[in-house]
């Protein structure tokens, strides 16, 4: 048996209006090598100028994971040559991070808890882009020189199932502290996944593997699977050493495999040196101000827990994102209760958000939602017609009151009303209304189904429930 041991890298670009070390926007799909300058061009002569945002973002990231953060940073280069690199080297850090030491809890369904280590999370520059059409190579350098925080774990995971924890958990956290949009589809949020296996009970770390630049929670799952079952299946054929190199591979999502790259560089293969044109970072004077930071999920879990009496679970599910804590709130400012509230976002709503469309493109937005929840609370709908005035207000615009009008839902609460349709049913069905006084319970269900029928669903159930074990005795 084996145990498999998983480590991560996470890219997380910063949202900043401004390159790291140049005023060339950051913006996604400009026009390929548009926002570039003799800075991030690296032309001869252009010196870098530290965008202290950065700094600033590194920090509140610092106290959001209970890291060290140190007063004093520094910047290294690091040399490589690829074609989407103008400078052939990296500004990066190395040996002083502005972030070391972190840690982040992850939660399990049962309950339980795991604190994963952060060995480091440092500034770096991104690289452009290459894009390969047919025979050809371009390059866009419209995101080289963009801010990164490089996020780096310790090898603490040992399934799929704690990676994903702890990405969703981080990415929650990145967007809490609004450092960045975490967009994995646009790669502002990336991860390498270095995965080794090892016999169960053996500590030893052996040859780990790097999986390169996946952006999704799914094909890392995927991936991870995958490279785990290659590095096993050569462990047993007794061609480990031989077959398990240290590399950089890729996953290839069609042909569910993981292919060899390129090798996978040391430190020294980097020929790593002090930033010459960079001085040290001296953070003593910002920390005061940048570590105070909004609430964070797990605080604010607790706080729906305590404040509005919701299930752990139901705490968790609506924190787990940011903008769907904002909704569930804006939803309460109308007056519902937490509870209509949370079923009606978590299931009713999430359920109808399809094709493209997420709470902040919602036709039924939080204020039209919390109108809804209150109209079920006062009893003016019924749960079943406040399903078909959601589905028109998805399609409609309108208000919730105009809705309900319009679809003649408002439920019946006159009991004189109620009461005449209850005599009407139990008088056409005098045989079920004496076995039902002769001990079959059950019957109830009938005539409850046959005064809403009647009532073409407006009559309130537990009204309509009341009167007829009244009049059935």
């Amino acid at each position: 048996m084996f145990e498999t041991v998983i480590g991560l890298e996470v890219h997380t670009q910063l949202n900043t209006k401004s390159k790291l070390f140049c005023s060339c926007a950051t913006s996604f799909n400009a026009q390929q090598n548009s926002n570039t300058c003799p800075t991030c061009l690296a032309l001869p002569g252009a010196l870098p100028v530290l965008n202290k945002e950065v700094v600033h973002k590194s920090i509140m990231l610092g106290t959001a994971i209970d890291a060290t953060i140190n007063k004093t940073s520094y910047f290294d280069r690091k040399s490589y040559f690829y074609p989407d690199s103008p400078t052939a080297y990296q500004i990066t850090q190395l040996y002083t991070p502005v972030v070391e030491h972190g840690r982040l809890e992850i939660d399990f369904e049962d309950g339980s808890k795991k604190s994963i280590r952060i060995n480091r999370a440092h500034i770096e520059a991104d690289a452009g882009k290459n894009i390969h059409d047919g025979p050809v190579s371009k390059v866009d350098l419209n995101r080289a020189g963009t801010p990164l925080l490089e996020i780096v774990s310790e090898p603490d995971m040992r399934t799929s199932e704690e990676v994903v924890l702890y990405l969703k958990k981080l990415h929650s956290i990145v967007r809490y502290l609004d450092i960045s949009d975490a967009n994995m589809q646009e790669g502002s949020f990336r991860c390498d996944v270095n995965v080794s296996i090892r016999p169960k009970g053996d500590e030893k770390l052996y040859t780990r593997v790097e999986i390169k630049n996946l952006n999704s929670f799914k094909f890392i799952e995927k991936a991870i699977a995958v490279e785990v079952e290659r590095q096993t299946i050569a462990w047993e054929d007794g061609v480990y050493d031989d077959e398990i190199l240290q590399e950089t591979r890729l996953y290839d999502q069609d042909k569910q495999e993981t292919r060899s790259m390129r090798g996978k560089e040391g430190a020294a293969d980097y020929r790593y040196f002090p930033e010459p044109d960079l001085l040290p970072v001296k953070i003593d004077a910002m920390l005061e101000k940048y570590s105070k930071i909004p609430e964070l999920p797990n605080e604010k879990r607790d706080r729906f827990i305590s404040e509005y009496k919701l299930s752990t679970y139901n705490a968790n599910v609506i924190t787990a994102s940011l903008e769907m804590a904002d909704f569930f709130e804006d939803m309460l400012k109308e007056g519902g209760t937490p509870k209509t509230a949370t079923t009606w976002l978590t299931v009713e709503l999430l359920a109808r958000l399809k094709g493209g469309l997420s709470l902040s493109t919602s036709p039924a937005n939080s204020k039209t939602m919390g109108q809804l929840v209150n109209r079920i609370d006062d009893q003016t709908i019924s749960g079943k017609a406040a399903k078909e005035v959601l589905d028109y207000l998805m399609e409609n615009d309108s208000d919730v009151d105009s809705a309900i009008d319009k679809l003649n839902l408002k439920q019946v609460t006159d009991t004189g009303a109620i009461e005449a349709m209850c005599d009407e049913v139990i008088g056409a069905n005098e045989d079920k209304a004496e076995q039902y006084r002769g001990g079959k319970d059950k019957l109830i269900g009938f005539f409850v189904g046959q005064v809403m029928k009647a009532s073409n669903g407006s009559a309130n159930p537990q009204v309509v429930n009341e009167i007829l074990k009244a009049k059935l005795g």
